[in-house]
C-alpha cells in the first residue's frame, strides 16, 4: 500500500466520434504525464468518443470499434507506465452503459456505471443508456478511489455510498458544458459533497466545442475540508499533475491554489471563440463568410470569427440595398480595416429589381409590405450562399437571441447559414460584449489587440434598413425591456402575469408572448449556435410549433 501518489487530471478536446483521434489525444496526455512521473492519468466523460455521442453509441459498429481501442489502450498500460481512467461506452448483457474504465498492468481492472442519468435540458442519457447500480470503491494501488460520473455527484446518495464503503479518494469523471454561472454551480456542489463526506474530490472535465454545446474545462481538486488545492486552467486542454500524501485523517492533495474568479463578459466571449472554432475547425471548413451590415451584431460576429480563427479565414461582404445609408457602408469599411479581413462590395439592387419585376404580376394591385423588405434580405442570403458554395466557406449567421425570441429575422435571409454565433446572446448582452472586445484583445484570441469596431457601431440606433428610416425600436420595445421580458419567459419559464408582476407592462409582455410563440418555426429552421444561457433554443427549450396555449388572455 502506498502513502504517496500523483494524479493527473487531463481535460482534452475530443471529437465526437473520432475515435481515433480521441485516442491519439489520450495517449499523448499519458506521455506527458508519465514523463513527469503521474501514476493515474484521469480523463473526462466519454473521454474516447467524445460527449455527448448521442445515437452514435447505438451503432454497432462503432461500439465495435470503440472497444478495440479500449483493450488496445489496457495493453499500453503493462509497460510500467502511469494507468489510466477515463469515460467509454460500455454494453453488457445487451444493454448500454455510460462507464468509467481503469486500465492498469495491461488489463481493464475496474468498470463503473454512471448511476444517475440526466434527462433535462440539453441532456438526453436515459434515451441510451441504462442506469448502473451505486459504485463501489476501486482499488488502485491500494488506494480505494470512489468514481463518479459527471452527474452522479449531483445528488448526495452516490458518494455517500461511496464513502459508506470505504472510500478514500472521490474521482469524478465529467462531460459538463458550460453556461453562465455554471463554474460556481459545479464547485459549490462539489463542496457540498466534500462536506457530506469529508473525503478529497478530484472533478476532471473535458474542454471544446461539440455542436451547440462548449465545455469549459477548468478541472479542480477539493481537499476534505473543502479547500480548493488545484484549479485546471479554463478553456484550454492541459494535463495538470496533482501530488497527494495520506496522512492520520487521510489523503491529502498537498497543493495549493487560490480561485481566480472569471469575468462574465469574458467567459461568455471564451465560449463563443472555442463554440465557433471548434464547429468550423472539427467540420472541415476552411473558413467563414460574414454579411456585414454596418451595424454592431455583424461587426461583433465578425470579430469574434477573427479572434477563433485568424483573419485570413474570415471573408465578409458588405451587400448594400437602395436603403442602406452611406452611414453603415463607411462602418462596414471600417471594422473590416480594423480586423483586418477581406471585404467585397456586392450590391443587390439588380437582385430586387429582378425578383419585384418577376413577380409584379402576380403581386397587381398589393400595396408593398414586409414583403418587398424581405426580398432584400433573401437576396443577401442567396448571395452569401451562392458564395459559400462557389469557396466553401461557411455562412455565419449574425442574429442575436433578442432577435430569435421574436422572430424579427427573415427565414431564407438573414436566417440562412451554417452556424450562428449570438443565437445565445440578447441585444443587451451584445452591447457589452462589442465595448468588452474594443477594450482589448481577449485571452488565447488570436485576432487584433486594439479596438474591432468604431464606438458609433455600438451607440446608433440598430436597424435592419430594409425602407427608408427604419430602426429596431419601430417594431420591438427598447431592447433592455425586451430582454428582461424575455429572460422571465425564456429562461426562468415565467407566464405574462408573473412577469407583468414584474412591473412590466401587459400588453407588451403579452405581445411578446404571442411573438416568441409565433416564430416558433423559423427557429426550428435557424442554424445551430453556441449555448452559453441556461435555457437555448434549440437543446433546452423545446417548444410545439403548433400551439394554440394563449397565456395571459
Amino acid at each position: 500500500m502506498t502513502d504517496r501518489l500523483t494524479l493527473a487530471l487531463a481535460q482534452i478536446n475530443p471529437t465526437v466520434g473520432d475515435v481515433a483521434g480521441n485516442t491519439a489525444r489520450i495517449r499523448a496526455a499519458c506521455g506527458e504525464a508519465a514523463i513527469a512521473g503521474a501514476d493515474l492519468v484521469i480523463f473526462g466523460e466519454l473521454a474516447i468518443t467524445g460527449y455527448p455521442p448521442e445515437d452514435l453509441v447505438l451503432k454497432h459498429s462503432f461500439m465495435d470499434h470503440v472497444d478495440e481501442v479500449v483493450a488496445a489502450l489496457a495493453k499500453d498500460t503493462g509497460d510500467d507506465g502511469p494507468g489510466m481512467l477515463l469515460g467509454a461506452p460500455r454494453a453488457e448483457d445487451g444493454r448500454l452503459y455510460n462507464a468509467a474504465l481503469l486500465l492498469h498492468k495491461g488489463a481493464i481492472t475496474a468498470t463503473v456505471f454512471k448511476h444517475d442519468l440526466p434527462n433535462y435540458s440539453v441532456f438526453d442519457e436515459k434515451r441510451i443508456f441504462t442506469p448502473g447500480p451505486l459504485s463501489e470503491p476501486v482499488d488502485f494501488r491500494g488506494v480505494k478511489l470512489g468514481i463518479l460520473i459527471c452527474e452522479d455527484m449531483w445528488s448526495p446518495a452516490p458518494p455517500d455510498h461511496l464513502h459508506a464503503a470505504g472510500a478514500e479518494i472521490l474521482v469524478v469523471l465529467n462531460g459538463s458544458p458550460f453556461e453562465r454561472g455554471k463554474h460556481d454551480t459545479r464547485r459549490e456542489l462539489a463542496a457540498d459533497r466534500v462536506g457530506e463526506t469529508h473525503l478529497p474530490l478530484v472533478y476532471v472535465n473535458q474542454v471544446g466545442g461539440q455542436d451547440e454545446l462548449v465545455f469549459d474545462g477548468a478541472s479542480f481538486v477539493f481537499g476534505p475540508r473543502g479547500e480548493l488545492n488545484h484549479q485546471a486552467p479554463h478553456w484550454v486542454e492541459s494535463v495538470s499533475l496533482t501530488e497527494w500524501e495520506k496522512g492520520d485523517e487521510g489523503w491529502v492533495c498537498t497543493e495549493n491554489s487560490h480561485a481566480e474568479s472569471e469575468d462574465p463578459l469574458a467567459a461568455i466571449y471564451q465560449a463563443l471563440m472555442l463554440g465557433l472554432r471548434d464547429y468550423v475547425e472539427k467540420n472541415g471548413f476552411p473558413g467563414v463568410l460574414v454579411g456585414l451590415s454596418g451595424g454592431v451584431d455583424s461587426a461583433l460576429s465578425a470579430a469574434i470569427a477573427v479572434d477563433a480563427l485568424g483573419a485570413d479565414k474570415v471573408h465578409c461582404v458588405m451587400m448594400p440595398s437602395p436603403y442602406t445609408s452611406a452611414a453603415s457602408i463607411k462602418d462596414a469599411a471600417a471594422v473590416a480595416k480594423m480586423l483586418g479581413v477581406r471585404l467585397d462590395k456586392i450590391g443587390i439592387a439588380s437582385a430586387m429589381d429582378s425578383f419585384t419585376s418577376m413577380l409584379d404580376s402576380a403581386f397587381k394591385g398589393r400595396d408593398a409590405d414586409t414583403t418587398e423588405e424581405n426580398i432584400q434580405a433573401r437576396s443577401r442570403g442567396i448571395t452569401l450562399m451562392a458564395l459559400s458554395n462557389k469557396f466553401g466557406y461557411m455562412v455565419l449567421s449574425t442574429g442575436n437571441k433578442s432577435e430569435m425570441s421574436v422572430g424579427y429575422a427573415t427565414l431564407y435571409g438573414d436566417l440562412c447559414g451554417g452556424f450562428s454565433v449570438l443565437k445565445d446572446v440578447y441585444k443587451t448582452t451584445v452591447f457589452a460584449l462589442s465595448r468588452y472586445r474594443n477594450e482589448g484583445c481577449p485571452v488565447n484570441a488570436i485576432g487584433p489587440d486594439g479596438p474591432v469596431m468604431p464606438e458609433r457601431v455600438i451607440t446608433k440606433p440598430p436597424s435592419a434598413e430594409l425602407k427608408p428610416g427604419q430602426k429596431d425600436e419601430d417594431s420591438l420595445p427598447p431592447y433592455e425591456e425586451l430582454d428582461a421580458i424575455l429572460k422571465g419567459l425564456v429562461e426562468k419559464n415565467l407566464g405574462v402575469e408573473a412577469v407583468t408582476a414584474r412591473g412590466y407592462d401587459r400588453a407588451t409582455v403579452e405581445r411578446i408572448w404571442a411573438m416568441l410563440l409565433g416564430a416558433e418555426y423559423k427557429r426550428r429552421q435557424a442554424p445551430p449556435g453556441v449555448r452559453v444561457s441556461p435555457c437555448a433554443f434549440g437543446r433546452d427549450r423545446r417548444y410545439p410549433i403548433t400551439n394554440r396555449f394563449e397565456d395571459g388572455t
